[in-house]
């Protein structure tokens, strides 16, 4: 079904409203309350407040016993919006969809108004509304908060836009298709002194030094070459001033990885290499690893499904079925843990087209033009594994 104009508007409408106010992580209270409004007014069962505030929305049509779960996430990053001129620019300080999940909720908003209009499958859609997908911790609250258990689904899709892929284009493949991320904090003590007269200190900015350095060695040289890592320190912070060696120095970063035993392999090698560097100095340290967002790995039984969907949206030469994978996270991971499932990457824009600013950029802005084709991507899902002879009244 290709999506009419009056739905393209509409979804249009929705994704300008919540780019406008967005929120963070488990803070989504306005945003979650326009999704349920939106899907109670297409006559749904709504449901709120699931972990936290999560909004699950259930469609049944026939007579059918195949449950499909399609997902998207709600919350934004805490962030200040560059676009002067935007006619829709946040108007929450500090705070803007830079992801595009504003986008990613109109998509879904747009693809339960098709199914509603058309109900053409056989069984029954829950549209999964998820909070705090940034940070790793939505999915796991609404799992705890018994969302299999009462709502349960057989399968479970979800999808992320991507600037740099030309937009209309879906790909995914079997298998790690997202990485895990863990964070890590060092904490390095020395001994502080005057800057004139190093030899009476324990220097630990010498020794964060040394230990950024090492910590490049993991992958190039305990991780098998045929595994994928990244290690990356990204913040470091002393108390030191301009004429005083600093007594404590503290490493921040993050390291990404698909299998539990290179998860294992990062963080061990990591704590020998602190421990080891900072005790050589006279120094001490504290690591504290923790593990964020598990991989994100596509069911070999669901992939070929999200493809076949993809295929009938856009053409098969539009369609990447075995998409390298990326070492970006994402907390669907921790659904495709519970039940079968797949996700699959929308391109957003080229480059040097509309749509092509990066993720996570203050000028990021979801491309309005591939919303009626993601509303399509995630009917066509629910009509590949629900199917009807013909539409049921």
């Amino acid at each position: 079904m290709a999506v009419d104009n009056e739905l393209g508007t509409q979804m249009v409408r929705w994704r300008h409203a919540l780019h406008q106010f967005p929120e963070t992580g488990f803070n989504e209270h306005r945003t979650s309350g326009f999704v349920a409004k939106a899907l109670e007014l297409m006559g749904l069962q709504v449901h709120r407040d699931i972990g936290g505030t999560g909004v699950v929305a259930s469609l049944t049509v026939g007579d059918g016993a195949g449950v499909i779960g399609l997902r998207a996430d709600m919350d934004a990053l805490a962030m200040t919006e560059a676009a002067d001129g935007r006619a829709h620019i946040s108007r929450n300080t500090g705070c803007m969809h830079a992801c595009g999940h504003d986008g990613h909720m109109a998509m879904l908003l747009g693809a339960a108004q098709i199914l509603t209009r058309q109900r053409d499958f056989n069984g029954t859609v829950r549209f999964i509304f998820q909070p705090a997908e940034e940070h790793g911790r939505g999915a796991k609250a609404m799992i705890q908060d018994g969302l299999f258990e009462r709502f349960p689904v057989d399968e479970i899709y979800g999808a992320h836009n991507i600037p740099g892929m030309p937009a209309g284009h879906i790909a995914t493949r079997v298998g790690g298709i997202m990485a895990s991320e863990d964070n890590f904090v060092i904490r390095i003590r020395g001994q502080g002194g005057h800057a004139a007269r190093p030899h009476m200190a324990i220097d630990p900015l010498v020794v964060a030094a040394e230990v950024i350095l090492a910590l490049q060695t993991i992958v190039g040289r305990s991780v098998d070459p045929a595994e994928s890592a990244v290690v990356s320190c990204t913040e470091i912070h002393s108390d030191g001033i301009r004429n005083a060696i600093p007594t404590h120095v503290q490493i921040k970063g993050d390291t990404r990885s698909y299998s539990p035993a290179v998860q294992d392999l990062l963080e061990r090698r990591m704590r020998e290499l602190c421990h080891g560097i900072a005790a050589a100095h006279g120094a001490s340290c504290e690591v504290d690893y923790t593990h964020e967002f598990v991989p994100t790995v596509n069911w070999p039984a669901c992939t070929p499904v999200a493809i076949r969907a993809a295929r009938a949206v856009v053409g098969a030469d539009k369609v990447d079925a075995n998409v390298a994978p990326m070492m970006i996270s994402e907390d669907f991971g921790a659904f495709l843990q519970v039940v079968p499932g797949a996700f699959v990457f929308i391109g957003n824009g080229a480059a040097d087209s509309p749509g092509g600013v990066p993720l996570h950029n203050s000028r990021y802005d979801f491309n309005d033009a591939i919303l009626p084709m993601g509303a399509r991507y995630f009917a066509e899902i629910a009509r590949q594994r629900l199917p009807a002879a013909h539409a049921v009244g």
